[in-house]
């Protein structure tokens, strides 16, 4: 087992690493969310649900990763420094985050579905562009040791499996949700996504693995 996923074990759902910050980050991603209900903008709701539900499917198979091979996650977000780490790669900062990032992303798209950029899909554009930049911010994280990798298919020098895998599905699942035709069918999509992910940490979590 590697140094930082040990550390990153030390803190793992350690409650008394709370810090007070977390309740007004919990209240920025709460009226980022309630805006968008007051405005009926269903689109973005549900598209910003759907990206942090995809985070957090990738976290939980993150820490199957860390469970199987007893050595590290692809990716670890050392404990020390946060106010709770929930999974062996996702702490609750990171976790506000994604829930912010969705809407964000989700806010950035033309109303014209058919738009083409450069003649391509807009959609296929901007969630190609968007997982560049959050690569480009993973390896920041990483170079500063905010976000260990210790696997040696997954770091800087091989972005392109982090920018296919990492954030590629995030942006497109996003999307997808976000162009659905009615409330009811993102509600469906975005509900089953979550209630996977639920189902989920609650297994893994009850048998000790995750």
């Amino acid at each position: 087992m590697t140094d930082a996923a040990k550390a990153g074990l030390e803190h793992l759902r350690d409650a008394g690493a709370f810090q007070w910050y977390v309740i007004p980050l919990l209240l920025i991603v709460l009226y980022v969310y309630a805006a968008e209900v007051e405005r009926r903008n269903w689109n973005v709701l549900f598209a910003g649900l759907a990206f942090w539900g995809m985070d957090w499917f990738n976290e939980i198979w993150n820490a199957l990763v860390f469970h199987f091979t007893d050595r590290a996650p692809v990716w670890g977000a050392p404990g020390g420094n946060s106010a709770y780490l929930i999974l062996i790669g996702l702490n609750i900062e990171i976790c506000f985050m994604f829930a912010i990032f969705g809407v964000v992303a989700a806010k950035l798209l033309p109303a014209d579905k058919s738009l083409r950029v450069l003649g391509l899909p807009n959609r296929w554009v901007l969630a190609g562009a968007g997982a560049v930049a959050a690569v480009g911010v993973e390896v920041v994280l990483n170079a500063v040791g905010a976000l260990t990798w210790e696997w040696s298919w997954w770091h800087a020098g091989m972005p392109l499996l982090i920018w296919l895998v990492g954030y590629l599905p995030f942006f497109l699942v996003s999307y997808w949700v976000h162009d659905l035709p009615t409330v009811k069918s993102k509600a469906i999509a975005v509900g089953s996504l979550l209630g996977l992910d639920a189902a989920a940490l609650i297994f893994f979590i009850s048998l000790g693995w995750i």
